[in-house]
């Protein structure tokens, strides 16, 4: 069993001691996993993009990544997040944990339960049509807590919470996009943080996340053209305390699960 699952995008793939690649074949594709250690303990490691970095967001393949966790048994997803901000206060450089999110996409496979695949959840069968809740919590309490707990303790500024809209990709938000989510509630915008987040919630593992601010949304900071380009590089800049972030965070999650996510199936599994 290993307990703790990292999913992550450039600059991360570093992030394990001794790591080695194990393939996993899952009833949704197959997904290459790295274990190794960190923070004292087996730790297992996904590039959400791929080891080159070659998949975009839209074919990202989340079922198999989320499963293939589900398959290690693990108990505890960290998930980074390169975002825009939505929210003027949130400047390019801030962390967010995220406490809640809008599903804006609209082509993703978004579920596992499509009311004829059986798949094994703790060794349990389940299937049918499952309707999870993503509520009080959206996120874990649990690992958001030792991530807030985790920054304070290194003296590195977090902003607690925030609402991460979720786009399609690949292109950018327009200006108009921008201000619809920032009507709805939307403090940051990505591209990856959906399905991910509900897959986990159907599989009873717990999820949180950790936002990188790269940038100011289209028209949040007057007509300055956006390029993936500065994106990479001011997340780059973050990669080391995000990566030590991480590591203490680990340290801090409670070993016995007292959240609601781990009953998140709990009226399928009787």
């Amino acid at each position: 069993m290993v307990r703790v699952g990292i999913i992550g995008g450039s600059g991360l793939y570093e992030l394990l001691e001794n790591p080695r690649i194990v393939r996993l074949d899952t009833p949704f594709g197959h997904c290459d996993v790295q274990l190794g250690e960190l923070a004292g303990e087996e730790v297992a490691f996904i590039p959400r993009h791929g080891t080159s970095h070659r998949l975009p967001p839209y074919k990202v393949n989340y079922k198999a990544n989320l499963y293939a966790l589900n398959m290690l048994e693990v108990e505890r997803i960290i998930a980074t997040n390169a975002v825009g901000s939505i929210n003027p206060a949130l400047e390019p450089g801030t962390i967010v944990i995220p406490h809640d999110f809008i599903d804006m996409t609209k082509c993703r496979d978004v579920t596992f339960y499509d009311g004829e695949t059986t798949i094994k959840v703790r060794g349990r069968e389940v299937s049918g049509v499952v309707h999870v809740s993503m509520t009080p919590y959206t996120y874990c309490p649990e690992i958001r807590a030792s991530i807030i707990e985790a920054a304070e303790h290194m003296g590195l500024g977090v902003r607690d919470g925030g609402v991460y809209v979720c786009t399609e990709g690949n292109r950018f938000e327009t200006p108009a996009e921008i201000r619809a989510f920032s009507i709805l509630g939307g403090d940051i915008v990505g591209m990856t943080g959906c399905p991910e987040a509900s897959l986990a919630r159907e599989l009873a593992i717990c999820y949180a996340s950790i936002s990188v601010v790269t940038n100011y949304a289209a028209g949040v900071s007057g007509a300055v053209k956006l390029t993936q380009g500065e994106v990479i590089e001011i997340f780059s800049r973050k990669i080391q305390d995000i990566s030590r972030l991480i590591e203490e965070t680990i340290r801090r999650i409670p070993k016995r699960r007292e959240c609601p996510c781990k009953d998140a199936l709990s009226e399928y599994l009787k």
